[in-house]
């Protein structure tokens, strides 16, 4: 869903062929409308296709708003965001987030059937190709035990579901768009532990062959990650591997030692 409504096409904006070679972020600032700081300052940053490139840092760092760039929800106030050396103002939107997955923390689904809601994105799949998404974002199980099944209305933003049933609904939805860019955005961050090992099997699946940027709170979703990009205030402050970084001596060890002292079973798991 378009964030800002003042995002348009560009009269020569072009269609984005298959996406290659990565994302890059040159020299991007950004500051929201009626605010007179910046949230985001000088980022350069590049995510190389195949990459898992994880983003942390404490709130309001500018974590969510630097994924928002990437599909354009909002326009950069100064540098650029490229896709395989295109700036992505010069794509136009269909095309541009057509080749982009995403699935957040606030999932956003539709009183309407299981089935439309995964279909959002790519409205004419087929049931099948419908049923091996849910199958593959480990939601089978508890869609067959509904009322109605795939046929069954959720209600309004899915109320009707548990947290970890809505979000492997958004899994699955972005199986099924099987789009080549992801972006998650603290997909588990208000699951109990339960429903958070369900939705990161069905994330490790998801995350499978595509380039992935990971926004994430607890660490332990980022180990795994090619390269991990600490924000603090807007600017980077460390970029690395989680073994390099854990033993740095900066924002990323105080982040990770403080997730240790309170006990977090996940990240101690």
């Amino acid at each position: 869903l378009d964030r800002d409504q003042r995002i348009q096409n560009r009269p020569d904006a072009l269609k984005l062929p298959k996406f290659q070679h990565g994302i890059v972020l040159e020299d991007v600032s950004f500051r929201y409308p009626s605010v007179d700081t910046l949230t985001l300052r000088n980022i350069d940053l590049e995510v190389n296709a195949g990459e898992i490139v994880a983003v942390v840092g404490p709130s309001g760092a500018g974590k969510t708003t630097l994924a928002n760039l990437v599909p354009r929800f909002y326009d950069v106030t100064s540098g650029a965001v490229r896709i395989d050396g295109k700036d992505v103002r010069e794509i136009q939107l269909a095309s541009l987030r057509s080749k982009i997955g995403i699935v957040a923390q606030d999932t956003f689904l539709f009183n309407d059937t299981v089935a439309n809601n995964i279909r959002y994105g790519r409205s004419h799949a087929k049931d099948t190709e419908v049923e091996e998404a849910a199958r593959n974002a480990l939601a089978e199980e508890f869609i067959s035990r509904l009322p109605q099944g795939y046929d069954t209305v959720i209600g309004e933003r899915g109320l009707k579901l548990s947290g970890g049933q809505r979000q492997r609904i958004a899994i699955a939805r972005a199986l099924l768009k099987n789009a080549p860019i992801l972006i998650l955005d603290e997909a588990t961050s208000h699951l109990d532990t339960e429903s958070e090992i369900f939705v990161q099997r069905a994330l490790q699946h998801l995350m499978s062959n595509r380039t992935v940027i990971v926004i994430a709170h607890r660490l332990s979703t980022v180990r795994r990650a090619n390269k991990i990009v600490v924000l603090d205030r807007g600017r980077i402050a460390e970029i690395g591997g989680h073994e390099e970084l854990v033993r740095g001596g900066g924002m990323y060890q105080r982040l990770h030692d403080l997730q240790f002292l309170h006990m977090d079973p996940v990240v101690n798991s």
